[in-house]
């Protein structure tokens, strides 16, 4: 978008609003935005370029995507990076739009050609792209695997149908955490409830727990912190009655601390310091308990991951020095591309915070180096990358206002 471009779609989107009678907090509420960044969308100094957060401001104005930018549906080379507007999970997007295999209810008896080994694989796959935050080659995966899936979960043997079910679970729960992160939390919430009805069939009740963990990051997403409370919540009491009369296996103590820190990441958001730091004290204790770091469920929780929230959470409470002096130790080698990313970007923040521009844009490059989208996708990212260029000034480096561009997150 060019600056003109800009005030003009800023125009339409204050007409739009107004003639809706809604004030500029109530439609930044709704859509889950701050009042300051719909003020900046309507003067024309923040872009819309995504799709995603381009359908969440239709919505909230309750137009469609087209009549909000005419020139939506168009992307091409010949246009240049003024309209970005596509997104890499759309054609996973379009898997979850409806019922997966239609044909299968008016034919049940179809047997299922399926390789259940085939289809683990496919599915080990998907996590490994869902960790290295490839969303693209992970849509296009999806989109012929979870109908495979999902008809054989409904058409093979009896004796392969717990399994079967098991991977459509586990499929989902990757969708959701990939939606997650991609800013599109309507669609988590769809592919993180089908995970858990999967996970229900499948007879592995974990992955019902671990289901209900990606449930309560959609939640987290949209800004429903007390539906993020009460899913988390009530799953994790649950578990802990269940575990205090037998013998707690890896796998549950994975579940359980992974519930942790996601109260202790709602806590923080709220405000709530105490309570976040119990939650964080609680996730320590079971990582201890479980004494390494594991995937189960593709968790990845383990005494290393709890520190790196410990980060997380700190940079969530302002509290910078902490989170510095905390993930400058860290040796992280052993976790997935996305936590080792994740762990940069969240010094990145903290840095930002302490104004030290030099040191928050090395620890953002590291991120970037690791996970290019991560960077380039999310919003804590984006909204960092945009301060460091306001404190900066005209004295912002090359390497800064370059990560900008590639990021599209220049003021």
């Amino acid at each position: 978008m060019t600056s003109e471009e800009r005030r003009a779609f800023g125009a339409r989107v204050a007409g739009l609003r107004e003639a809706r009678g809604l004030t500029q907090k109530q439609l930044a509420a709704e859509i889950g935005r701050t009042a300051s960044w719909l003020s900046q969308v309507e003067r024309g100094i923040q872009p819309v370029n995504r799709l995603d957060v381009l359908r969440l401001l239709a919505d909230g104005l309750g137009v469609s995507v087209q009549e909000l930018r005419a020139d939506a549906p168009a992307q091409g080379p010949a246009e240049g990076p003024a309209v970005e507007l596509s997104n890499d999970l759309d054609q996973a997007r379009l898997v979850i739009s409806g019922h997966a295999v239609p044909e299968v209810l008016l034919d049940a008896a179809e047997p299922s050609p399926a390789s259940l080994e085939e289809i683990q694989r496919a599915v080990d796959r998907v996590w490994e792209l869902t960790h290295a935050n490839e969303f693209a080659e992970l849509s296009a995966l999806l989109g012929p695997l979870v109908p495979r899936i999902e008809r054989a979960a409904r058409t093979a043997p009896p004796s392969e149908r717990g399994t079967a079910w098991g991977l459509l679970s586990r499929t989902y729960q990757a969708l959701s955490s990939a939606f997650v992160r991609q800013g599109e939390a309507d669609a988590a919430w769809v592919a993180a409830d089908r995970a858990i009805r999967a996970a229900e069939q499948s007879g592995n009740t974990l992955d019902v727990f671990a289901s209900v963990f990606r449930l309560s990051q959609a939640f987290v997403r949209l800004k429903h912190l007390d539906q993020a409370e009460h899913s988390a919540t009530t799953a994790l009491n649950a578990l802990e009655r269940h575990y205090t009369q037998t013998a707690v296996a890896p796998e549950a103590l994975s579940v359980m601390g992974a519930l942790h820190l996601a109260l202790a990441l709602i806590h923080a958001r709220a405000g709530d310091r105490p309570r976040a730091r119990e939650e964080m004290e609680r996730a320590r204790e079971v990582a201890g308990r479980l004494g390494e770091d594991r995937n189960d469920f593709n968790l990845e929780f383990g005494p290393t991951n709890v520190e790196i929230q410990t980060v997380s959470i700190a940079v969530e409470l302002g509290d910078a020095g902490e989170a510095i002096e905390v993930g400058t130790e860290l040796d992280t080698s052993a976790l997935s591309l996305e936590r080792r990313a994740r762990l940069n970007m969240d010094l990145g923040r903290a840095y930002a915070q302490r104004r030290q521009v030099g040191e928050a844009l090395g620890s953002l490059l590291a991120a970037e180096e690791l996970s290019p989208d991560l960077v380039h996708t999310h919003v804590a990212a984006r909204d960092t990358i945009r301060e460091l260029l306001l404190l900066a000034g005209r004295t912002a480096p090359p390497e800064l206002k370059e990560l900008a561009d590639r990021a599209d997150a220049r003021p």
